[in-house]
């Protein structure tokens, strides 16, 4: 779930300043071309399927038109620039961004930084905690280059420190190339590969090979729904082309293993185990199949993959230790639960059990250190932290300096016997501590930030009862004192898929929203995973209505309590969040009075034959099913 970004706050304000604002020139109207078509005896119109083809010239027209239009709206609303420039304030004093924090053996950490004044994140390695940065990849040097923006995806360092695989897409595509980094030098060691848009890349133990995921060539003429199909799992040697890297796993690689065309795989390996494992997903659910075989067969002819677990034992993240495979699973476990399989006998009835979370709350993820176990646990927004050992699956809560979410940093080849965790919330700036045993202690990682005066900020918890009294939980910000006389601009926020739950962050443009008298209400609706498997399924595909009714319940709630009026309430949402953000429009347009989609799926049945259309019939459904359609068809 991604956070409100400064533009999307931005907006969110703009559009509640313009309701208040004399109208422009009306922006102009894109012409109907009803494109009706029968499925299963409905007959679905379509008016604006020809904005499938983006490069139309009337769509263009129109996109160009809309964009002018939206521009002068937006450039005179009286102190915009203002509020522009107290949220740069802001953003500036929380000091650099830091995201994606690796530890590796030697006590080396990679790590991407966005500075205040950064457009883009740069790849850092840091010798210790305490160590000097030294910048690896700088996106800047291929935009000042190419004249087009530039990003880096990913990246993966190898175990011995001497190489960093890394992803860059450039122009805002996300359509990775995968680059190979000779760290001491600052050489590059391969021509960029194209098409390793996933990140599934893994090296080796002896850091001298590793795998990638690659997706295939589209031949001319072929659908764009191919784009997913068929990938293969390369192995490349260092000092090789790409042109002689392997194909050592896929579904066309490894036709007797069964794999769907849509099994994206990547192939895991940790310093320490004999073992590899070929890990499968559809790139939407985490839900997979797994393969087992010894490392030693990756240059052998044929691999001898023995088959672990399939979709239906609903495995959902693993970790490589050693003879031991760690796997967190909803199977008979709604709140999730941590398993060990030993990997000399892999059949999971001969797992054993190694934590459960507590009661009412979510075992959301798990990380390994050199010799204990840390657990994180949901409970709403907030994510503590509890320690295991031996045969505790109970676990101990360790003590955090504040009520927040905690995020443990990966130390993939659990060769630290201390943990580094971020904690922040709705209203503290992230801050990297140190974990020893069950003692916390401030980290030298982030630079101490002091944020200019800001007023005190209410949080709110409220428990909604939705259209069938189901009680949906709902996080509400504003300022202390705020009169609830309806007056305030309002967003509510909501996304109520793939299990993906609204969790507790700082953000700059939302302070600046609420400084100035605006309300942030945060919804976990039905479709998100705040209370474990059964509310994520309780919105998802027939039950998917529940999203955007919780969504309605939520905006009639805000309005009853006095937090706004129909006049002042705008609702979000983004990617799958478009329908919880559209479906509540749509159904209940008197409630609101601005809707911002970002990016969203906004007709789910015509979704499938986009590019990542087919990675989401999982979680939504295919139209060429006649028992999802219906429900597709009410999404729409």
């Amino acid at each position: 779930m991604r956070p409100i970004t400064t533009a999307l706050v931005g907006a969110a304000i703009s559009l509640s300043a313009v309701l208040a604002s004399p109208a422009l020139a009306t922006p102009p109207v894109a012409p109907v071309r009803d494109q009706p078509e029968t499925l299963h005896g409905v007959t679905v119109s379509d008016p604006y399927r020809y904005f499938e083809s983006v490069k139309d010239p009337q769509v263009q027209t129109w996109l160009q038109g809309q964009g002018a239009h939206a521009r002068k709206t937006l450039d005179r609303i009286e102190g915009r620039d203002a509020m522009q420039a107290r949220i740069a304030q802001l953003a500036s004093a929380t000091g650099d961004r830091l995201t994606d924090i690796v530890r590796m053996p030697g006590a080396r950490l990679y790590y991407l930084k966005r500075g205040g004044r950064d457009a883009q994140f740069k790849l850092v390695l840091r010798q210790g905690i305490a160590g000097q940065e030294h910048v690896l990849v700088d996106p800047q040097v291929d935009i000042k280059r190419t004249g087009v923006p530039h990003s880096v995806d990913f990246f993966v360092p190898s175990w011995d420190g001497r190489y960093v695989a890394y992803g860059m897409s450039a122009g805002g595509s996300e359509n990775a190339s995968l680059h190979i980094l000779h760290v001491a030098s600052g050489r590059q060691l391969i021509e960029p590969i194209p098409r390793v848009h996933q990140g599934l890349v893994h090296w080796l133990p002896d850091s001298r090979s590793l795998t990638y995921n690659q997706f295939k060539q589209l031949k001319s003429g072929e659908s764009e729904t191919e784009t997913y199909m068929d990938s293969k799992v390369m192995w490349l040697q260092i000092g090789h082309s790409a042109a002689q890297a392997r194909a050592v796993f896929g579904p066309t690689v490894r036709p007797d293993l069964g794999l769907a065309r849509l099994d994206v795989a990547g192939i895991q390996f940790t310093p320490g185990s004999p073992w590899m494992i070929a890990r499968t997903t559809d790139t939407t659910l985490p839900e997979g199949s797994l393969f087992v075989a010894p490392v030693t067969d990756i240059g052998q002819r044929q691999i001898g993959w023995k088959q672990i677990s399939k979709f239906d034992d609903k495995i959902v993240d693993i970790a490589l230790k050693g003879q031991h495979l760690y796997y967190r699973t909803h199977a008979g476990a709604p709140q999730y639960k941590l398993m060990r399989l030993d990997l000399r006998r892999p059949v999971l009835t001969q797992a054993q059990l190694v934590a459960l979370p507590p009661k009412d709350t979510v075992l959301e993820g798990f990380h390994l250190t050199r010799d204990s176990l840390v657990v994180s646990v949901r409970e709403g927004t907030s994510i503590g932290l509890r320690r295991h050992g031996g045969r505790d699956t109970v676990g101990r809560a360790i003590p955090l300096p504040y009520a927040g979410a905690a995020q443990p940093h990966d130390d993939p080849a659990h060769a630290h016997d201390d943990l580094l965790f971020t904690l922040g919330g709705w209203t503290r700036t992230p801050e990297t501590f140190q974990l020893r045993d069950m003692q916390v202690s401030p980290s030298a990682l982030r630079a101490k930030v002091q944020l200019p005066p800001m007023p005190n900020i209410e949080v709110v918890q409220a428990m909604v009862p939705s259209h069938d009294g189901v009680r949906v939980p709902m996080t509400i910000l504003h300022k202390k004192g705020l009169a609830l006389d309806g007056s305030n601009p309002t967003l509510l926020d909501g996304y109520g898929a793939y299990g993906a739950s609204t969790t507790a962050h700082f953000n700059p443009a939302a302070m600046v929203w609420l400084e100035r008298g605006g309300v942030l209400a945060y919804a976990n609706v039905r479709g998100s995973g705040v209370y474990g498997e059964p509310w994520r399924m309780a919105g998802f595909k027939a039950t998917k209505s529940n999203t955007w009714r919780d969504g309605i319940a939520c905006a009639k709630y805000l309005i009853a309590q006095g937090y706004a009026t129909p006049k002042t309430m705008g609702i979000y949402g983004g990617s799958a969040g478009g329908i919880f953000a559209g479906r509540s429009v749509t159904s209940e347009p008197s409630l609101f009075a601005a809707a911002i989609f970002d990016v969203g799926v906004m007709d789910a049945v015509r979704a499938e034959e986009s590019a990542n259309g087919a990675t989401n019939i999982s979680e939504f459904g295919s139209y060429k099913n006649s028992k999802e359609f219906p429900a597709l068809l009410e999404m729409r």
